[in-house]
């Protein structure tokens, strides 16, 4: 009783902090791991909490066969606590298993909420996003997700008291537990290596959607793809460019216009067919919109640079990008003044010996409210421009476009015509037509500014005028699970890579460069893709070059030379 009491009287006289303390300190005490056990309590947590798309693929795919689906899942789980072991030393399982903790967390809300797969492609989108973009995708529910699967089990990892050992088998274990893990994990998936390489080879997006396994591997792959890419020196393409005969008798001054789009999906374009009107000033114009054009890539770090490149999809890496002048070089080579303007991430190295004008932060109140500008703020600053112009010029202006998952930021509120609209970048807050009404109201601005430029371009009569609008990718809303883009090419559903293409010609132009509408109106509905943009950009313009390739000039065969260099 007087002991009782006494331990009473001390509570009593505990600070806060010691009344904390106290028991977290006899939990340490009672609670002791060594490494290797630290590193499979982790791993069972990653799997348990971080993996709800591997769980439920894996359900799928090994529907029926509850043995093979149980050994293959030992299998990963053998391979992961290999990799994990190298890490078990007193000195750094700790802080490599919080990492990986806080990985897994951090990838898992991606891959689990919105269909988004963490490979190479996803970690180079990450490291050249800005801070203004990537903000959008900081939300409560991201957060929230975080500090519940991330911070909180690292907080109580760090409480545990690690067992120690003699040196010998500090340093001997991780490099047993390693091989016998290795070994065993072959042994497992030897047991049916045919259903389990056909699994693998057929469901690609299975090992894809495993954390932390996806990210690290994304990770690797994109430090090794740097790496090979840090002394590379570039290679000139086009210097043999020359203007061609329609510049022969010349008397106008030529201004063509390429919007690099961003985030349109052609299926949401009524110009193609879609059943909600989002292009109802593209339609009372001459335009042509090729319906059918696939992009190199699902993501702006991949598709930008490599359609302006002269490579086609299956041949173009990153390396070539970097390494190789692009479409806008060759112009240049030619002679024609080349300027980029950009509202978005920059231009991916495209216009690195080019003259370049960022929108992205400049002060104006109509069209940069809250910190980033809408694609409007182009229209002035092309007004006063074109009085300058007094050669052959050729813009690019690259748009925001639809980028999400904001897209409530991406047009005025006047333009917000279909409702109700998602006004969040949590989708889970917002049904699914709400989503698509928000981005359809993207489509339709993207619609005014393209119908205002158009329009501004026509009223130039001393200028001879053109307009190429293409985007880079398209973008999911949530069609079989995936919202945004970014997914790899071989998953990734054809809302991500179908994109629209539209082309306006004033009759000036058409009459230089001989150009026959009605022929390029019959390849309107023909399969391309940005394969074409070099050689047709290059076409276009007639110009001439070893470089291009007739077979994908959309312009080869609906030119008409009699017409050539009349004005």
């Amino acid at each position: 009783m007087v002991k009782t009491a006494q331990t009473r009287a001390k509570i009593r006289t505990m600070t806060p902090y010691q009344t904390i303390k106290a028991p977290l300190l006899r939990f340490r005490s009672a609670f002791q791991l060594s490494p290797f056990g630290l590193a499979v309590l982790t791993i069972a947590y990653i799997f348990c909490a971080s993996n709800a798309t591997f769980w439920s693929i894996g359900a799928e795919v090994f529907t029926g066969h509850i043995v093979s689906f149980t050994a293959f899942v030992a299998a990963i789980f053998l391979l992961t606590l290999a990799f994990f072991s190298l890490f078990a030393f007193p000195w750094t399982a700790k802080p490599f298993l919080i990492s990986m903790i806080m990985l897994s967390a951090v990838t898992s809300y991606y891959m689990d909420t919105l269909g988004v797969v963490i490979d190479r492609d996803m970690i180079q989108n990450v490291m050249v996003t800005t801070i203004t973009e990537s903000k959008h995708l900081l939300t409560v529910g991201f957060v929230s997700h975080v500090f519940m699967f991330g911070v909180i089990p690292s907080a109580a990892l760090a409480l545990v008291r690690m067992k120690r050992f003699g040196p010998f088998r500090t340093l001997a274990t991780p490099f047993v537990v390693t091989t016998l893990s290795l070994a065993l994990s072959a042994g497992l998936l030897m047991s049916d290596l045919k259903s389990y390489s056909s699994i693998l080879r057929e469901r690609k997006d299975y090992m894809s959607s495993f954390q932390p396994g996806a990210p690290i591997v994304g990770a690797v792959r994109f430090a090794k793809m740097m790496r090979r890419s840090a002394n590379i020196e570039v290679v000139a393409v086009g210097e043999d460019a020359k203007k061609g005969a329609a510049y022969g008798g010349q008397k106008k001054p030529l201004l063509t216009i390429v919007v690099a789009g961003e985030t349109a999906r052609s299926q949401n374009f009524s110009l193609n067919g879609y059943a909600v009107e989002t292009n109802p000033k593209l339609a009372a114009l001459p335009v042509i919109s090729f319906s059918d054009v696939n992009s190199c890539g699902t993501a702006t770090a991949t598709s930008l640079p490599c359609m302006f490149s002269k490579f086609d999809r299956s041949s173009y890496s990153f390396e070539k990008g970097i390494s190789h002048h692009s479409v806008l070089d060759v112009l240049d080579h030619a002679g024609l003044h080349v300027e980029w303007w950009d509202n978005n991430t920059g231009d991916k190295s495209i216009a690195a010996r080019l003259p370049k004008r960022s929108f992205t932060h400049i002060e104006d109140t109509a069209f940069c409210d809250g910190g980033e500008c809408i694609d409007g703020v182009f229209l002035q600053a092309l007004k006063d421009y074109a009085a300058t112009i007094t050669q052959d010029t050729v813009l690019v202006l690259h748009q925001i476009g639809s980028h999400g998952p904001t897209y409530y930021l991406r047009y005025p509120p006047e333009f917000e015509r279909f409702k109700p609209a998602c006004r969040t970048a949590e989708f889970k807050n917002c049904t699914p037509a709400e989503i698509t009404n928000a981005y359809d109201n993207t489509i339709a601005y993207t619609d005014e500014v393209l119908a205002e430029t158009i329009g501004f371009l026509n009223a130039q009569k001393d200028l001879s005028t053109a307009l190429l609008y293409v985007s880079d990718h398209g973008e999911s809303l949530g069609e079989g699970g995936l919202y945004l883009h970014g997914s790899p090419y071989f998953m990734a559903p054809e809302y991500q890579t179908k994109v629209p293409m539209i082309l306006w010609m004033s009759e000036t132009f058409k009459t230089q460069f001989g150009i026959n509408t009605g022929c390029l109106s019959d390849k309107a509905k023909s399969a391309l893709s940005h394969d074409n943009l070099f050689h047709s950009l290059l076409g276009m313009l007639d110009i001439e070059t070893e470089a291009r390739d007739p077979s994908l000039d959309l312009f080869a065969t609906c030119r008409e030379p009699a017409r050539l260099a009349q004005n």
